[in-house]
């Protein structure tokens, strides 16, 4: 391949961009009320919001569906050949039907047409045609014209899609922000991604306990806190006083320092190179805050504690094993 065909086909596909942009823009700009009043609609919807159309349409009704069930608005996609078969039945009387068809006159759709009607369901229609039927009987028409198509032949839905897509967004995030949708609303909805990792996986569910909890007292000598951080493998100890309350943490780091001080593994006393008033977080903290404070304080371990009381202690790697990191 030639450097002269590379550049034509970045002509070409910055000019489809172009077109494509233009057209959000243009709709953008057209924007008037009824869009508010589609949404005043779906969110007093007591059902479902039913999305549907053929086609291209219908790939983007699909997805709209998705994006809105994602961001608080329950949806479903309804195939319309599918729903003059039988599916119509997917539809109640507490729903609301987003029907987009950029002629607004695919046939599929006028088939099924007279029966959301007669079930008093409210529609929806995003349609490139005000005149068209299906613009005609909704309640609410949202325009979803663009002057032209970014095929060169002016043929296959490329701008128009598009257009559809970023009105289906802007719809589910309008509605989103109505309905004070927050992040967490989103981590209930996407639990094995990881935003929803991040925000639902809390310090208790990945802290180490009992017995994998490494600790010691404070007369403990150096060299049998060593054989505590190795067996327990978090890189640290936890230094508990006569009355089981935490008095300070060793770690690694402090091994190192003590070492080089020369210090007497065996003579020295565990109280004595430890660190006072250690950094602790609560059990019930999300583990993505854990993650903030190591980061932000440059350590590799953290004790947890419940009411002031030690409960456990967790490293990197138990939050990498959360998939949290």
């Amino acid at each position: 391949m030639t450097s002269t065909d590379n550049s034509r086909f970045l002509d070409r596909a910055r000019h489809v961009l172009s077109i494509e942009a233009t057209a959000i823009e243009n709709i953008a700009s057209k924007l008037d009320a009824t869009f508010g009043e589609a949404c005043a609609l779906m969110l007093a919807c007591q059902g479902r919001i039913v999305v549907t159309g053929m086609g291209k349409s219908g790939h983007i009704a699909r997805k709209i569906a998705a994006t809105m069930s994602s961001t608080g608005s329950p949806a479903l996609f309804l195939h319309p050949a599918e729903a003059a078969h039988g599916d119509l039945g997917m539809i109640t009387a507490n729903d609301v039907v987003l029907a987009l068809s950029y002629s607004g006159e695919s046939d599929e759709l006028l088939t099924i047409l007279p029966s959301i009607k007669r079930m008093g369901v409210p529609l929806i229609a995003m349609t490139g045609n005000a005149k068209s039927t299906l613009a005609r009987e909704a309640q609410i028409w949202l325009d979803s014209s663009v002057e032209q198509e970014a095929c060169p032949l002016n043929l296959a839905p490329t701008a128009s899609t598009t257009v559809a897509l970023a009105l289906g967004d802007a719809l589910a995030v309008a509605m989103l922000e109505e309905r004070d949708f927050s992040a967490e609303d989103f981590a209930h909805s996407h639990p094995g991604g990881s935003l929803g990792r991040r925000l639902l996986v809390r310090v208790s569910d990945v802290m180490r306990q009992g017995d994998e909890l490494p600790t010691v007292h404070l007369n403990t000598p150096l060299r049998d806190a060593l054989m505590e951080i190795s067996r327990k493998g978090l890189g640290m100890t936890a230094v508990m006083d006569d009355h089981g309350v935490l008095a300070g943490i060793f770690t690694d780091g402090d091994l190192r320092r003590a070492l080089d001080r020369g210090v007497d593994v065996h003579q020295t006393r565990v109280l004595e190179v430890m660190t006072l008033n250690p950094i602790t977080i609560e059990a019930g903290k999300l583990a993505a805050e854990a993650v903030r404070i190591m980061e932000e304080r440059r350590i590799g371990a953290l004790l947890v504690t419940t009411g002031g009381k030690l409960a456990g202690a967790l490293n990197m790697h138990d939050l990498l094993r959360a998939r949290v990191v």
